[in-house]
């Protein structure tokens, strides 16, 4: 269940929603201010799907099956809900997002953001044995890709 870090964690869903839809304020033409509209709200979508997995993973564990997982203390703390943090139960930081309100520094920084997310996507994809799951993660690491792209014909 590493991929709980794509709720809370610093290039997770949550970071990556609501760093462009701050962004989208200092965007000097409509185009990119639609662009970062259209993809924060998107990432709120991806948010959902990760808690929906997390949920319906951990729903019919045992208590003893959570309590040996590697978020065993995640569950402790938060039981069968779905709380951002990140694979080590550390809450969401506010931190993580980045908005300079310079336009090329942003879109600099959410082309990078959309790089560390499929980085962590393909990490999960290492480890996960789950085949139901996997086409979960793939679906969401294909749409970092996508961002990615629609990132770097705005910041040209």
């Amino acid at each position: 269940m590493y991929y709980i870090i794509q709720l809370g964690g610093p290039n997770g869903e949550l970071a990556a929603s609501l760093r462009y839809l701050s962004q989208r304020f200092a965007m000097p033409n409509g185009m990119t201010k639609a662009l970062l509209t259209d993809i924060g709200t998107e990432e709120l979508a991806h948010l959902e799907i990760v808690g929906t997995l997390v949920r319906q993973l951990a729903k019919n564990a045992s208590d003893k099956e959570i309590a040996a997982s590697p978020l065993g203390a995640y569950f402790m703390n938060h039981g069968r809900s779905v709380y951002p943090a990140d694979a080590t139960g550390v809450p969401f930081d506010a931190m993580a997002i980045a908005s300079t309100g310079d336009p090329i520094g942003d879109l600099t920084e959410d082309l990078a953001a959309e790089q560390k997310a499929r980085v962590v996507y393909d990490n999960i994809l290492k480890v996960s044995d789950d085949p139901d799951v996997n086409d979960v993660i793939k679906f969401l690491r294909q749409r970092e890709i996508v961002h990615f792209q629609r990132f770097g014909e705005a910041l040209d």
